[in-house]
C-alpha cells in the first residue's frame, strides 16, 4: 500500500476518479497505547469496527493481544497473531461457527444471553471442560448516541438461572454488558457495574472476569465527549467497589475508540444543486452512518491548484453516486460556499465502520487504499501520548503535527 505524507499528496499524485480510503496506522498505535497505559485490565479490540490488515497490524504492534471476533472470517483476519487471544462476544452464533472457532482457532471465550445459547455453545464444542462463558446482562443504554439494548442481554431478574448454569458448565465465568455505542456519560459504566454486582449476588456465584464492553466515544462535529480518562477512572472506581474485584480480571472492548481516527475518505463532487452536493461515495459506501444514523463527520474541501484561501463555510447535504434516492446524507456538512464540480471533499473519522460497511451496489465504492501521515481532523488523544518517530523507510508512518486539544478542534 502506497504511503503519502498528506492527503494533498494523494490528490497530486493520483487525481482520483474513484474514492480513496486513507489509513492512518500511527493513529491506531496512538489510541492503543493510550488504552494500554490507562485501562487497568485487558483491552480487546472489536475487529468488526475496522478489519483492515494495516490497522490490525498497527494495533498488534502497539501491544494489543486480545481480539473480539464475531465470525470465522474475522478470526481468519487475526489468526496470524499467534500469541493473541480471541473472544467470540457475539451473543448469538451459528453452531457451525462455534465449532470452527473452538476446534480450528482455539477460541475458548464465548458470550451468551439465554439458556438456549448456552446449550448451543456446549453442544457445538462437545461439552468441553475448558470454556470461559460470559453472561451478557441487559443494561441501560440511555446515555449512548446509538443504543444497543434491544437485541441482546438477559434482564437482571432473569439472570440468576443463566449465571448458575454457566458457572456449572464453564472453567471460568464472566459477566459482560454494553452501555451503547458513543456513550456520553461515564457514569453509565458505574450503573452497569452496580447492576452486574447485583446479578452476581442474586445468583450466588463467583465470577472470574468482568467485561465492561465497548461504548467509549470518539469526537465528531457537534459531539463533545468528556476526556477519555474520566471513563476509565469511573470504571476503575466502580470495579474496585464491586464484589467482582476480589477475584476477577477486568476487560474492555473498544472498537470505535481505537479505530475511528485511523481513516478518512477522499471523494469528488460530480454535481451541485443549490446546497446539495453529489459525491462519488455515499450511503451504500463509507458514509453509511451519515445516511442511516445521521452522523455529522468532519469534512474539508480540497481544490486542485488551490492557493489555500477558501470562501466562507456554509452547510451542505450530500447525495451518493447510486440510483437510489435514499443514498442521502443530510448533514449539514460545513464546506466553502463556492464548492463545485471537480472539487474534492475529505471526510474524516471514518476509521470505525466506514470501510467495513462499504458495498459494491451499482458498481460504486471501489477505489484505491493508501496510508497517509497527516493528523486526523479530530482526536481524543492529546499530547500525553508521544508521537511515534520511526522512519518511513523502516516501514513506520507518523505525523509531525501535535495533537490539538479536543475543545479547540471543535471550535470551543
Amino acid at each position: 500500500m502506497d504511503y503519502y505524507h498528506s492527503v494533498n499528496g494523494v490528490l497530486a499524485d493520483l487525481e482520483p476518479v474513484e474514492p480513496v480510503f486513507c489509513h492512518r496506522p500511527f493513529a491506531a498505535r496512538r489510541a492503543a497505547k493510550w488504552f494500554l497505559d490507562h485501562f487497568q485490565g485487558d483491552v480487546l479490540y472489536a475487529v468488526k469496527s475496522n478489519p483492515s490488515p494495516v490497522i490490525l497490524d498497527a494495533l498488534y504492534e502497539a501491544g494489543i493481544r486480545h481480539f473480539d471476533v464475531a465470525s470465522p472470517a474475522e478470526l481468519e483476519r487475526v489468526a496470524a497473531f499467534k500469541d493473541a487471544r480471541f473472544y467470540n462476544m457475539n451473543p448469538v452464533k451459528h453452531p457451525r461457527h462455534i465449532a470452527i472457532s473452538y476446534f480450528d482457532y482455539g477460541v475458548r471465550d464465548f458470550s451468551v444471553d439465554c439458556m438456549a445459547e448456552l446449550d448451543k455453545v456446549l453442544q457445538a464444542t462437545g461439552y468441553a471442560k475448558d470454556l470461559n462463558i460470559f453472561v451478557r446482562l441487559a443494561v441501560n443504554n440511555a446515555s449512548s448516541m446509538l443504543p444497543l439494548d434491544r437485541k441482546y442481554g438477559v434482564p437482571l431478574l432473569d439472570s440468576a438461572e443463566l449465571l448458575m448454569a454457566a458457572r456449572l458448565n464453564s472453567e471460568k465465568l464472566g459477566v459482560c454488558f454494553h452501555v451503547g455505542s458513543q456513550c456520553m456519560d461515564p457514569e453509565a459504566y458505574r450503573q452497569a457495574i452496580t447492576l452486574a454486582n447485583q446479578a452476581i449476588v442474586r445468583a450466588g456465584v463467583l465470577v472470574d472476569t468482568l467485561d465492561v464492553g465497548g461504548g467509549f466515544p470518539s469526537a465528531y462535529p457537534g459531539v463533545q465527549p468528556l476526556d477519555m480518562s474520566q471513563y476509565t477512572n469511573v470504571i476503575h472506581e466502580a470495579f474496585a467497589d464491586s464484589l467482582a474485584s476480589e477475584n476477577s480480571r477486568l476487560i474492555c472492548e473498544p472498537g470505535r475508540a481505537l479505530s475511528a481516527e485511523t481513516g478518512s475518505l477522499i471523494t469528488q463532487v460530480t454535481l451541485r444543486k443549490d446546497n446539495y452536493l453529489y459525491l462519488t461515495e455515499g450511503a451504500y459506501g463509507a458514509l453509511f452512518d451519515a445516511a442511516h444514523l445521521k452522523f455529522r463527520y468532519p469534512v474539508k474541501m480540497i481544490r486542485p491548484g488551490d492557493n489555500g484561501e477558501q470562501a466562507r463555510l456554509t452547510g451542505f447535504s450530500f447525495y451518493g453516486p447510486t440510483c437510489d434516492s435514499i443514498d442521502y446524507m443530510p448533514g449539514p456538512f460545513m464546506l466553502p460556499e463556492d464548492i463545485g464540480i471537480g472539487d474534492y471533499v475529505e471526510v474524516g473519522m471514518l476509521g470505525a465502520y466506514g470501510q467495513s460497511l462499504r458495498t459494491s451496489f451499482n458498481g460504486f465504492h471501489q477505489g484505491p487504499e493508501v496510508i497517509v501521515g497527516d493528523e486526523p481532523m479530530l482526536s481524543m488523544y492529546r499530547n500525553e501520548v508521544a508521537e511515534e518517530a520511526a522512519a518511513e523507510a523502516a516501514g513506520q508512518y507518523f505525523a509531525n503535527d501535535d495533537v490539538v486539544p479536543l475543545q479547540a478542534q471543535l471550535g470551543e
